[in-house]
């Protein structure tokens, strides 16, 4: 919205600084910034109030988890209030791109609070049917994806970029859209399992989303993308305002979800801030490089996806439990411990996806 101050400009005063996306990424990070630490608190107070209760415990979970019993959940209203009203401010508003992801973002959102209403109403960890949440998230993943397609350039609409490979695309024809599909479907899902601990996913996705803003930005400038020999997309670009609004946003959540956590994320945050990342990969023809920057959500979703498997075919576990956070705090690990050795992993792995920028 601020953007169009720039038509007050005569190419030499203030207002001309809100071209410029790194300038308007900075304002982006501060709105969301304050309106965390501004909002957290009275949200807090509110959800703790209406929901009673808080958040149901799994009566199968670590024993250390009971002592959380009465935390409230919802708390990803947060970090979306935050990044919704930083994105508007701050983006141009007449990017497709960013629209987009915010589509995403909110229909996951709605997805995620529809859930945590149903098992802090009900008081069990029953939500929203599994087959439900997956068709709604596929449907949203869909039109996203189709959505991404007609505004990216002619050369790279249905295809699929391979990182290192510099002139390597593969025509996906409209199986692109199933494809982006999973991307989305399979980054949210994974970010959900992987909040199963005080600060566990909102660092990993934050550093995550941080990643894919730089890469957005890269992408959307011609003269990076020739430098660096990647795919050019314009209009990229404008998500680093949105990446920006999900770290000051994620940083206002941080300071009351830090151990021990006055809230929890919920389905509300962790789906739509891991359908956002999806969409993110999809816009940018970045979506095999979200493996590498997002590789500890896809380490904690395999953890599952293996014990599930192993178990229905020998009735045998691989890990103490899942997802594989759990396994750690089975063996005898602090959380704190576990939460910060995971902040440094995905520190490493968004280094190497950034990487593939360069290695061509």
């Amino acid at each position: 919205m601020l953007y169009w101050l720039t038509e007050l400009s005569d190419g030499g005063d203030f207002f001309n600084l809100f071209r410029y996306i790194t300038f308007r990424a900075g304002g982006a990070f501060l709105t969301a910034l304050v309106f965390g630490f501004l909002f957290g608190l009275p949200l807090i107070n509110v959800l703790r109030r209406k929901q009673g209760k808080g958040q149901p415990i799994r009566s199968d979970g670590p024993e250390g988890h009971f002592v959380k019993a009465g935390t409230p959940t919802m708390g990803g209203l947060l970090i979306i209030g935050a990044l919704v009203t930083s994105t508007l401010l701050w983006a141009r508003l007449d990017n497709p791109f960013v629209w987009m992801v915010l589509f995403v973002t909110i229909a996951y959102a709605l997805i995620g609070f529809a859930d945590d209403y149903a098992k802090v109403s009900k008081q069990n960890t029953d939500g929203v049917s599994g087959k439900v949440r997956l068709l709604l998230g596929f449907i949203i993943a869909g039109i996203a994806g189709f959505w991404a397609a007609q505004y990216h350039p002619s050369e790279l609409s249905y295809q699929l970029a391979l990182p290192i490979f510099k002139d390597t695309l593969i025509n996906m024809s409209y199986f692109f859209i199933p494809f982006a599909m999973i991307v989305i479907v399979g980054s949210a899902n994974a970010v959900n399992l992987t909040d199963g601990l005080d600060g566990l996913a909102i660092m990993p996705v934050m550093i995550a989303t941080t990643t894919l803003g730089i890469i957005a930005y890269a992408v959307g400038r011609v003269d990076f993308t020739e430098y660096l020999d990647v795919h050019y997309v314009p209009g990229t670009g404008e998500i680093l305002v949105f990446a920006a609004g999900v770290v000051g946003g994620g940083l206002g959540f941080l300071w009351y979800n830090a151990p021990p956590a006055a809230v929890f994320m919920g389905d509300t945050g962790s789906l739509a801030l891991g359908g956002a990342l999806g969409a993110i990969a999809v816009a940018t023809k970045h979506e095999l490089v979200l493996g590498i920057v997002g590789g500890l959500f896809v380490v904690e979703a395999l953890s599952v996806i293996i014990q599930v498997l192993y178990f229905k075919r020998t009735g045998k576990r691989v890990f103490l439990m899942a997802p594989i956070h759990h396994h750690y705090e089975k063996k005898g690990w602090a959380e704190p411990q576990i939460v910060i050795r995971f902040w440094i992993i995905s520190l490493i792995l968004a280094m190497i996806g950034l990487a593939t920028l360069k290695v061509r």
